[in-house]
C-alpha cells in the first residue's frame, strides 16, 4: 500500500502490523505454548493423510498475520516478536468453511543466510501450521512478506540477486513437497524492487522450480504494491498489465495474486470506502485483462471497515470474485496479536462483534 518509504524499509513487515508493545497483551500465553508446539512439530515429519484442498475451486479463505512481525526484529523470538497462528484460529476459520490460509513470513527469518540452509526451528512451526491446517481440510500459501527486498537489499542486486531468490523458493518446495496442501507465494508487495526486475525474477523464479520438479501452485503478485486499481499504470515504461500478460507455465499451476484495499486513496489505512460501482469496475478490469491474457486471479489482500457505510463495498468485492478468472482470496486480515482495534481485523475478540464475518462466511461456505 501507499505508505512512507522510510517506515517500510525499517519495518520490513506488513504496514498494519501492531508494535511490539501491543502485541506483548497476548504474548506471554502464546509463548508458554511455544514449546509443546515446536515439540510435537518436530515430530511431524509428513502431514496426515486429507483431503487435497487445492483440488477444491475456489480457494477461500483468510491471512493469519504474525510470523512477519517485527521485521527490524531479525531473526527475533518466536511468540516474543513474532508468532505462528494457534490451531485453535486456524480451526476457528475452518469451521467457517474457509479453505485457504495465507500465512506471511519473513525470507531472513526462514533462510539467515542468501542460499544457504533454512532454519530448522522456523520450518518446525510452519510444518506445524501446514499440518493442523490440512487436518482441517484447508490449505496454506506460504507468503514471504518482503516488500520485494532481502535483509534491506532489493532483489536483483549481490545479496538478494535473482539466484538467491530462487534458491530460496527450490528449497521451501522440497522443504513442503505437498502440492495438494502448499501453494508458493512468491513475494508480498514487492515495491522495494522495479517493476521490471521483479518481473524478471519472479519469471526466473517459476521456471527454477519447474526445472527442479516443483509441482506447487505459485502465486506470483503483481509489481510494488499490486494494485488492481493500477494494473495498467506505466512505471519506467512498463506496467503490471504488461509485465504479467506473458507468464507462462508447463504445468498450468500459477496465479497472478492482486491486493485491493477500497479506502480513498487504496492504501489499507483508512476506515473510509469507496463506492461499490467503482470497486466492482476496479475488479471488472482486471478481469478483462487476465481474460484477455489467459491467466488466472487470486486477490491475496483486501481489507474493509467494519462499518455499516463499507459493508456493501465489501460485498462488491465477494460478488465480483465468485467466477473465473478468480481463483480466490484470502480476506486481510486475522491473527491473535492484532487486538480489538485495528480496523480490518476479523479475528475473534470476546465482546467484539465482527459484522463482515458473516459476509465472509457466506463465501466459505458456498
Amino acid at each position: 500500500m501507499k505508505f512512507l518509504f522510510e517506515t517500510v524499509r525499517q519495518l520490513s513487515s506488513d504496514h498494519r502490523e501492531p508494535d511490539a508493545g501491543s502485541a506483548m497483551a497476548g504474548a506471554e500465553r502464546l509463548r508458554r505454548g511455544a514449546l509443546g508446539v515446536l515439540l510435537a512439530a518436530a515430530m511431524a515429519v509428513a502431514v496426515p493423510a486429507g483431503a487435497a484442498c487445492l483440488d477444491k475451486a475456489p480457494l477461500r479463505g483468510v491471512n493469519l498475520a504474525g510470523a512477519e512481525f517485527n521485521g527490524g526484529k531479525i531473526p527475533g523470538t518466536v511468540f516474543k516478536d513474532f508468532m505462528y497462528p494457534s490451531a485453535s484460529d486456524i480451526s476457528y476459520f475452518a469451521n467457517l468453511g474457509a479453505n485457504m490460509l495465507r500465512l506471511p513470513f519473513r525470507w531472513e527469518r526462514l533462510q539467515p543466510v542468501a542460499g544457504g540452509p533454512l532454519d530448522p526451528t522456523q520450518l518446525r512451526f510452519i510444518a506445524k501450521v501446514v499440518e493442523t491446517a490440512k487436518s482441517r481440510g484447508m490449505c496454506v500459501l506460504l507468503d514471504a512478506h518482503n516488500y520485494g527486498a532481502y535483509n534491506n537489499i532489493p532483489l536483483g542486486r549481490p545479496g538478494a540477486t535473482t539466484e538467491d531468490f530462487a534458491d530460496f523458493w527450490v528449497r521451501m518446495s522440497v522443504a513442503f513437497p505437498d502440492v495438494d496442501t502448499v501453494a508458493l507465494g512468491l513475494m508480498n508487495e514487492p515495491v522495494l524492487t522495479s517493476l521490471r526486475q521483479w518481473g524478471e525474477t519472479s519469471k526466473a523464479t517459476l521456471a527454477k522450480l519447474r526445472e527442479n520438479d516443483a509441482k506447487h501452485l505459485v502465486v506470483i503478485a503483481g509489481g510494488t504494491y499490486s494494485g488492481a486499481h493500477d494494473w495498467a499504470t506505466p512505471r519506467d515504461g512498463v506496467s503490471n498489465a504488461t509485465t504479467f500478460a506473458s507468464v507462462k507455465d508447463p504445468l498450468a499451476r500459477t496465479l497472478i495474486e492482486v491486493h485491493q484495499y477500497v479506502d480513498s486513496n487504496y492504501s489499507g489505512t483508512k476506515a473510509d470506502c469507496i463506492s461499490p460501482a467503482k470497486l466492482t469496475d476496479i475488479l471488472e478490469k482486471v478481469r478483462v485483462w487476465a481474460v484477455a491474457n489467459k491467466q488466472s486471479l487470486f486477490m491475496g489482500e483486501f481489507g474493509v471497515a467494519d462499518t455499516p457505510e463499507c459493508r456493501p463495498t465489501l460485498q462488491a468485492a465477494l460478488t465480483s470474485m465468485r467466477n473465473a478468472p478468480w481463483a480466490g482470496w484470502t480476506y486481510w486480515s486475522a491473527g491473535a496479536w492484532w487486538g480489538k482495534n485495528y480496523i480490518f481485523s476479523v479475528q475473534p475478540v470476546v465482546g467484539v462483534t465482527r459484522n463482515s464475518l458473516s459476509l465472509l462466511q457466506v463465501e466459505w461456505q458456498k
